[in-house]
């Protein structure tokens, strides 16, 4: 089962990648999930808005595509919907605080070996660490 979970992992980190090297040669975009979605409420052009919503959606093909081969989701969510949309929302708010998401920040920034990026990654990653142990070891 670990040798399942680990070449699911390196074959969707690869994927990522991928996604984000043709984005960047064909478009010249950095594949910021958080941006390209946000560009996608309010396009420039129908050529800006045709390319975002093919983007968008193949994440969610994608995801639906992986969720039909193994069975759904493998483990039950432990939180309402109420509090996901919630989640979400933060989520959406830091990305524009941050001025990006870990996808444009993590993905895209780190290879550029951008330091902007590195700060903005180590934040989202402490702070996803500090939140689980909150959420499963104080509240």
């Amino acid at each position: 089962m670990a040798e399942a979970n680990l070449s699911g992992g390196l074959i969707g980190g690869l994927l990522i990648g991928l996604a984000a090297i043709l984005l960047l040669l064909v478009n010249g975009r950095i594949a910021g999930v958080s941006g390209i979605l946000g560009g996608l409420i309010m396009p420039n052009s129908a050529l800006e808005k045709m390319w975002r919503s093919a983007f968008v959606i193949g994440l969610v093909c994608g995801g639906a595509i992986v969720a039909w081969i193994r069975g759904a989701f493998p483990m039950p969510l432990q939180a309402s919907t109420s509090l996901l949309v919630f989640a979400g929302l933060l989520v959406g708010f830091g990305t524009r605080l941050g001025s990006g998401c870990t996808s444009g920040h993590g993905v895209c920034g780190l290879a550029r070996r951008s330091p902007r990026s590195l700060a903005a990654t180590a934040t989202f990653i402490g702070c996803g660490v500090l939140t689980v142990y909150l959420t499963r070891h104080v509240f």
